[in-house]
């Protein structure tokens, strides 16, 4: 019997900063093709991960794995230019590719000079892709995305390409129901926060004539097995999440319904204070254990920690919540191949 594909499974491409570089990308794809993943994610940043150069080098190693962008930002390019970027995509793939968008970080677009997304962008800049993918011709646009006298790509186009957002709030999340065919939500969101994000998901689905079983909702899980040294196991927890504290922690934990007094503490500490940018790239392994302790142990439970076997056992615990796929998040595919192997060995077989 051939592996089936495991379709509800995905993993990041150079998860976190992207380790040795992007020479190592197109490994990493193979690689992750080779377990049976059903989608790569590749997440853009402002350095060496510019999502349209990695996503072709990912579409031309693999054959059947779906690639998609969680998250690339609609405001950075031109929408011809990104809506030619995914239709290239789509045919170098034969339809493997899906285009993700996020909202990105306010405060670094206002450095940057450029203008911060709104939900309202987000909704015009999809509705305005399908159209150009199916082969309009868009006169006059003058919406959320800004004003164009005319948009077009090519009037032969009859294209079906996916679209992805990263949600966080429940504005975004009900945009994913309503418009997209893939909700990403993000890392440690508590059982309750999850269900309710796919609860928002759905329900604005069905509100807007669209099946809600057709938007898939992905819970966005760190998955850190203890076949992995210590100190690389805290930086991939407690400094993965002491980094999105100090990001946007004020929105974590009121997401969460967490202890905002918690959050000051950690704000106020003299280590953390003293970290010159991301805990997760910039502490060292002492400063990383004293922020352990920190750091409540029930806001790291959202993830898949301990054995291969008590990690699966947490993922699973994901679909219980109503999670309809699951990124196993900051984790390579060689780290990740013990996991999936007991999660091979422990699925139930169809038809039972």
């Amino acid at each position: 019997m051939t592996d089936r594909v495991l379709d509800e499974l995905g993993y990041y491409l150079l998860a976190g900063a992207g380790g040795e570089g992007p020479a190592t990308l197109m490994d990493e794809a193979r690689r992750g093709e080779e377990l049976g993943f059903g989608t790569a994610f590749i997440s853009e940043r402002w350095n060496v991960k510019e999502a349209s150069s990695l996503v072709g080098a990912a579409c031309a190693v693999t054959d059947r794995m779906q690639i998609a962008t969680a998250a690339t930002n609609h405001n950075t390019r031109h929408p011809l230019i990104t809506g030619s970027w995914a239709t290239t995509m789509h045919r170098l793939s034969r339809g493997r590719f899906t285009l993700g968008i996020g909202r990105g970080v306010a405060a670094m677009y206002n450095a940057f000079g450029v203008p911060a997304v709104t939900t309202a962008q987000m909704e015009d800049f999809a509705q305005v892709m399908r159209r150009l993918w199916h082969g309009e011709v868009v006169f006059n646009h003058d919406g959320p995305i800004g004003k164009y006298q005319v948009l077009f790509l090519d009037p032969d186009f009859n294209e079906d390409i996916r679209l992805a957002i990263v949600a966080f709030g429940p504005r975004t999340l009900a945009l994913g129901g309503r418009e997209f065919d893939d909700v990403i939500l993000h890392t440690y969101f508590t059982p309750e926060t999850l269900q309710r994000a796919v609860k928002t998901v759905k329900e604005a689905a069905e509100k807007a004539g669209r099946d809600p079983a057709s938007v898939r909702v992905w819970s966005c899980f760190a998955t850190v097995g203890d076949h992995l040294p210590e100190e690389l196991r805290l930086k991939k927890t407690v400094a993965r999440l002491a980094t999105y504290l100090q990001g946007y922690g004020d929105l974590l934990v009121s997401t969460n319904n967490w202890d905002p007094a918690v959050l000051q503490r950690f704000r106020e500490d003299s280590i953390v204070t003293s970290i010159p940018g991301g805990i997760d790239h910039k502490a060292s392994a002492e400063q990383i254990e004293h922020i352990a302790s920190l750091i409540p142990d029930e806001w790291l439970e959202p993830s898949a920690t301990g054995s291969s076997r008590q990690c699966v056992d947490r993922i699973r615990k994901e679909f219980d919540y109503g999670a309809d796929a699951v990124i196993m998040h900051g984790a390579t595919p060689d780290e990740l191949e013990p996991i999936v192997t007991e999660y091979r060995a422990t699925q139930v077989p169809s038809g039972t």
